[in-house]
Formats: C-alpha cells, sequence, structure tokens
C-alpha cells in the first residue's frame, strides 16, 4: 500500500470490530501503517505470525537507537523503546527469574481465599446499597487493586494516589504527564522499599522479599515493584469490565453461566479473548533484518504485534467476533506466548473465576442499566475500558 493507514483505526462501537482492520486482515497477516503519531510501522495481525514472533529473539522492547526509533504514542511506559539493546534478553531473563518465584502456582493457589473473601465483601455491599450500581466503581476497580496491594505490600489506603499515577503514566497522548506519573510511582516504591527494609519483616509480601533479595538495589525493587502494581491491577480491571459488558450484551450469555456454573472456565477465556477486537498490538523492534510472511522488515522498524487481531483471526476462530462460551477451547494470545508469557496470568484468571462465578450465583438478574451507545471510555489511556459500567438487577 503506497500510503500507509494510521492508527487508531475508526471504530462506531467498543464492541464492533473497526471495519478498515478486518479488511486488511482478510489481505494477510503483515501491514504497513503509521502509527497515532505518524511514526512507520509494521501491523501484525495473524495468530500464527503474531504467536510465533512473541518468541523470537530478532524482535526485542529496546532499539540501538531509541532517539530515532518509531513511536506508538507519549506513554514513558510503552509508547517507545526500553532498555539496553546491548543487555536486554540478560536483563529480562535476570528480572523474570526474580519475580517468577512471587507467581508460582502454589503462592496463587493461597492467595485465592483472600480473593474469594474481599470478592464476596465488595458484592455484600453491593447487594445492600440495592440497584442501580455502578459495577466499575463498585467492583471492577477496587477487587483488583485491593489484590495487588496484598501481594505486594501496598497500602490499600493509598490507592487513590498511585491509582491517579498509574493513569498518568499510562497516558498515551502527553508525554510530560506520562513521564511524571512514572516518576512519581517510582518515588513512591523508593520509599515503600525503604519503609520495609526498615522494618525487617523479610518474607511478608513480595515488595519486602525484593528488598531482601541479595543482589537486588532498592531502586530495582522500587521498580520491579511500581511495575507488578502497574500491570497488576490496570489490565485485570479493565477485564472484569470489559468481560461483564460483553457477558450482559450478548444474548443468553449471562444466563448461561448462571445456568451452568461448571462453565466458568470457558466464560473467563473468552473474556479474555474476546474484548481485544484489535487495532493496536505489542511493541516490538527489529533487531535484525527479517523476513515476516514473505514481509521484508529491515533492523531497527517497529513491528506490533496485535494480540486482539490474532484473536479474531478467521483462520482460527469461528465466527471470531462472536462472543460464546460455547467456544471450542483454543489458546488465545492475550498473554502472550513463550519467554515474555505474562507471569500474572493465573492471578488474572483466578479473580476473573472468583469475581464471575460469584457475581452470577448471587445477582442471576443482573443485567445492562443503559444502552451500549451510550457506555463512556477512556481512550487516553493504554489499556483502555470503561469509566462506568451502569448495571441494575
Amino acid at each position: 500500500m503506497s500510503d500507509p493507514i494510521r492508527l487508531p483505526f475508526e471504530q462506531a462501537s467498543p464492541m464492533r470490530p473497526a471495519p478498515l482492520l478486518r479488511t486488511l486482515q482478510a489481505r494477510g497477516p503483515v501491514h504497513a501503517i503509521r502509527t497515532a503519531v505518524g511514526d512507520p510501522a509494521w501491523l501484525v495481525t495473524g495468530y500464527e505470525e503474531v504467536r510465533r514472533l512473541l518468541d523470537d529473539d530478532r524482535l526485542g522492547r529496546a532499539h540501538r537507537e531509541p532517539e530515532r526509533a518509531s513511536r506508538t504514542g507519549e506513554s514513558a511506559l510503552f509508547g517507545g523503546p526500553l532498555g539496553d539493546f546491548d543487555t536486554e534478553q540478560a536483563d529480562h531473563r535476570r528480572m523474570r527469574s526474580l519475580l517468577q518465584p512471587h507467581f508460582s502456582p502454589k503462592r496463587m493457589r493461597a492467595l485465592r481465599g483472600r480473593i474469594e473473601t474481599l470478592t464476596t465483601n465488595l458484592l455484600d455491599e453491593l447487594a445492600s446499597a440495592g440497584p442501580p450500581a455502578d459495577l466499575h466503581a463498585a467492583l471492577a476497580l477496587p477487587l483488583p487493586i485491593a489484590v495487588i496491594c496484598e501481594l505486594l505490600g501496598v497500602p490499600y489506603e493509598d490507592r487513590t494516589q498511585f491509582r491517579a499515577w498509574t493513569q498518568a503514566a499510562a497516558d498515551i497522548t502527553d508525554r510530560a504527564r506520562s513521564e511524571q506519573g512514572l516518576a512519581e510511582l517510582f518515588a513512591y516504591g523508593q520509599r515503600l522499599v525503604a519503609g520495609k527494609r526498615a522494618d525487617g519483616e523479610a518474607d511478608a509480601d513480595v515488595i519486602s522479599r525484593l528488598a531482601a533479595t541479595e543482589g537486588v538495589s532498592d531502586d530495582e525493587a522500587a521498580a520491579m515493584g511500581m511495575t507488578l502494581l502497574f500491570a497488576g491491577h490496570e489490565t485485570t480491571v479493565m477485564a472484569i469490565g470489559m468481560g461483564a459488558l460483553w457477558m450482559l450484551a450478548t444474548p443468553g450469555q449471562w444466563q448461561a453461566l448462571v445456568d451452568d456454573p461448571s462453565r466458568i472456565d470457558a466464560a473467563v477465556e473468552e473474556i479474555l479473548r474476546a474484548p481485544g477486537l484489535g487495532g493496536g498490538g505489542i511493541p516490538r523492534y527489529a533487531r535484525t533484518d527479517l523476513e515476516i510472511a514473505g514481509v521484508h522488515v529491515r533492523a531497527g522498524d517497529l513491528v506490533l504485534l496485535d494480540t486482539g487481531a490474532a484473536n479474531h483471526d478467521p483462520a482460527v476462530y469461528t465466527e471470531p467476533d462472536r462472543f460464546d462460551l460455547n467456544r471450542p477451547a483454543m489458546p488465545h494470545l492475550t498473554f502472550g506466548h513463550g519467554a515474555r508469557y505474562c507471569i500474572g496470568a493465573p492471578l488474572a484468571r483466578i479473580e476473573l473465576q472468583t469475581v464471575f462465578s460469584q457475581l452470577a450465583a448471587r445477582f442471576p438478574t443482573l443485567k445492562l442499566g443503559c444502552a451500549v451507545a451510550e457506555l463512556t471510555f477512556n481512550p487516553n489511556v493504554l489499556t483502555g475500558g470503561l469509566t462506568s459500567l451502569p448495571v441494575t438487577w
């Protein structure tokens, strides 16, 4: 295409894919585009290609000349290159080895009971307040924040402050705001680490354990802790809200779960797969020249791995844009694949299983409190998501 198409694609509804994206997908798996800030990039939309490239060492997050690299947006976190080009892979392996033990299946299983209690308490409050309600404010937002606070050892009473910083850091349109939010979040992490060192409770929580790990500096412990704080609640907030919306807005799906609670695992996987309709992607930079489905990509090029589009690839999923609890099990790419597979995936699944199991059991007549067209979303933040979700029962 001589005149590359620019992101974001025009989308009439948050529950319907951008027509242009589906047109592109029908043409092939790789597309020359321009990002929202006008920089050239390659958008990869095919399931097999995205899956393979997620675990391809020829792509990375760092760039040899970061100041000249294409950017996806103005976010200090994900808008451009991250890390040291020469040590990126070793640095990533080290970070994973430090964090993985804190997200082991055993630790996650131990946390399940606490997640169930937190969910029950929030639903008790929802029930006592009575309908109508905002499910975003009552459940989707507070639960993931409470869970990640307990896991990391972050005071829950600080949530309003650190939520504001994570929202600022994720701003994709205002670089100065994003950098300021990131700086505030890191400074907060430094204060937390210093306090935990002073307390000396080495096994109390993840940040305490990181701070007590030999060879990990206070700044490194703070940076890892705040990365987990951001990633550990932002995406789950979005998943609960969008999952509830898709369940309630798609005829028959909420009732299907209410009638058969054993379908919770299928419901959670569809909640993870379906709402991300595509049109963006995980940024990677080519570390060397390579070919992707016959397209020549040069070293330094920005490659966007569109997991949302891949999760709606008609070559893999029948009627991919339909939300369907009866869909045959097929691994989606929402958590990535391979060496960079999301270490928080087991935690996210536990939270979603708990939320939707309890919600269906206690609020079987739950329904949307407004038309889908009346809902508002946050387009300027990396993870997007709803600003509110009116419901009644």
